[in-house]
């Protein structure tokens, strides 16, 4: 970045957008990868040759595309966007791994419950059947992507020790593996809770995720309500003509 010059200059276009411009283009070029740091502030002050103010506006313009994310404590990097299928049903942990990252979870309760009436409804049982509730935040490479909160037949789950980082692989185990299911998605912004959980700022965008999925006998396995962060994830979806 010590060559970092405008792609353009254009009297009529603010400084600040001129900025976001460049940097926008030189992360196409590929002169910035995705996950790199972006130097400071002060750094970019004097390469750009504007105030540290233009900086910051241009790169908070960044951030609000979701070409930049902010991580606390740690600067501001280029966003990895991750693309994911609307319609394959698959765990977090096989498609983090697909993409060549290692999957994590910091469990926030795991526990044995009995159902609220929604639940037990979604689920198709009665409100005495024990319940599953499994809260954890996902992280792959390290990095906080998406809080979950599951709630499972107990039958299904009968050894809550034995869960690891994947629900799917252990439902596999016991021969529950989902293999058809519903899921909505819908935009929304991050609780101040959430936030911190994720490490963005509050307000943020993310992806609100609700899925219930079928066991091969038909049987409802899984509510599981999500929030992702949104200056990481894009639902795709592929379309062919009737």
């Amino acid at each position: 970045m010590r060559d970092f010059v405008w792609t353009r200059r254009d009297e009529g276009t603010p400084l600040y957008l001129q900025l976001a411009h460049s940097l926008r283009e030189h992360i196409k070029s590929g002169a910035l990868h995705p996950g790199s740091a972006l130097p400071s502030e002060r750094d970019l002050s004097e390469l750009a040759g504007m105030s540290r103010v233009t900086v910051r506006k241009g790169i908070k313009q960044l951030i609000e595309e979701g070409v930049l994310i902010r991580k606390q404590g740690s600067g501001t990097f280029v966003a990895r966007r991750i693309e994911t299928a609307g319609t394959r049903l698959s765990s977090f942990s096989d498609e983090a791994r697909s993409r060549g990252e290692d999957p994590g979870v910091v469990w926030i309760n795991k526990s044995y419950a009995q159902p609220t009436e929604e639940e037990a409804e979604t689920l198709q049982i009665s409100g005495s059947t024990k319940v599953a509730r499994l809260s954890r935040v996902r992280l792959a490479g390290g990095e906080p992507l998406a809080i979950e909160h599951a709630v499972i037949p107990a039958e299904f789950m009968p050894d809550l020790e034995s869960l690891e980082d994947s629900l799917y692989h252990a439902l596999e185990k016991h021969g529950f593996r989902p293999v058809s299911g519903q899921q909505r998605v819908r935009a929304s912004l991050a609780t101040p809770t959430e936030a911190g959980i994720l490490c963005v700022e509050q307000n943020s965008e993310v992806l609100r995720i609700e899925r219930v999925t079928q066991a091969p006998d038909g049987r409802i396995v899984e509510f599981t309500r999500s929030v992702y962060r949104g200056d990481r994830y894009e639902f795709v979806t592929e379309l062919k003509e009737v």
